[in-house]
């Protein structure tokens, strides 16, 4: 019996924080040690104080590790519990937003179908708003257009774009294969991270998930996977600070000035492949972005 629980401890988790509530990163811990599938929790603190540290600390877990580091950006923080995983030899590293929880092993069904498709680099369950109501977390690869689009245009100018853009016609009762994933949750083959990297530390924050998708994309499979479900609190911090809104921007200058602005081939390429075998729905379920 201890064989098989050591054995199934196959993988990590990290959490970065910044300023986060207490309350919040505890319900998301307890719901991650709730799977025996779970080697080792990584909290890595950004904040500017360790005022944290005392309630991560007090899990008896031991499974849960907290570490204050410089803030350097999300990709960095997450980069410090990769390397990790990947020296311990672990099959999956999951990154996580702390505010993200679930009811149930859903690590443990993300192991299960991960398995199931072993040429699968990176895998996200379904997402839904504290409301019940589905969180559109897979998308296609934005141009400047799209980003522009959605973040300014009127709702009644951009419906058609952003309802392309976001797969809300998809049929999110099925899988299928977007070349971006949303970094609130995302569940990494830790072979998939050696083939194609770990996250690109020029970005802060922001573009870093479709950075590191679409690069396991041109490996890999990144799939949606529909047989599990977390909550995601998703807080829009650039769409209520100007502060945020600036480090948004100038991030997505840097993703356009790595990938190409208007001349992308290999966008153009992963989008046209996607709305090619997209399973839609006649009557698909209502979300939001």
């Amino acid at each position: 019996m201890q064989m098989e629980k050591t054995f199934s401890r196959t993988v990590g988790v990290s959490i970065v924080v910044h300023r986060t509530p207490p309350h919040q990163l505890s319900a998301a811990i307890g719901c991650i040690v709730r799977s025996g599938h779970v080697a080792r929790i990584h909290v890595v603190d950004n904040s500017p104080d360790d005022s944290l540290r005392g309630m991560v600390e007090s899990f008896p877990d031991r499974r849960v590790v907290y570490e204050r580091m410089d803030n350097l950006g999300f990709g960095a923080g997450h980069n410090v519990a990769m390397r990790r995983s990947l020296a311990e030899g672990l099959e999956f590293h999951l990154v996580m937003n702390a505010d993200v929880c679930w009811e149930g092993d859903v690590i443990g069904d993300m192991v299960s179908f991960m398995r199931l498709r072993p040429d699968a680099g990176m895998s996200m369950p379904r997402v839904r708003y504290p409301d019940g109501m589905l969180q559109y977390a897979c998308r296609m690869l934005p141009t400047p257009l799209d980003l522009f689009a959605k973040r300014f245009l009127p709702a009644g100018l951009s419906r058609k774009r952003m309802r392309r853009y976001l797969l809300a016609d998809a049929d999110h009762r099925c899988e299928f294969n977007p070349p971006y994933l949303l970094g609130s949750f995302l569940f990494f083959r830790c072979e998939a991270l050696r083939e194609a990297g770990l996250f690109d530390e020029r970005f802060f924050m922001y573009p870093e998930d479709i950075d590191i998708t679409r690069r396991i994309h041109a490996v890999r499979p990144t799939l949606f996977f529909p047989g599990a479900e977390i909550v995601h609190h998703h807080a829009a911090a650039s769409r209520r600070s100007w502060k945020m809104l600036r480090i948004h921007a100038v991030n997505m200058i840097r993703y356009f000035n790595k990938w190409g602005w208007f001349s992308d081939r290999e966008r153009r390429a992963f989008n046209r492949r996607l709305l090619a075998e997209l399973p839609r729905s006649a009557d698909p379920e209502p979300g939001r972005g």
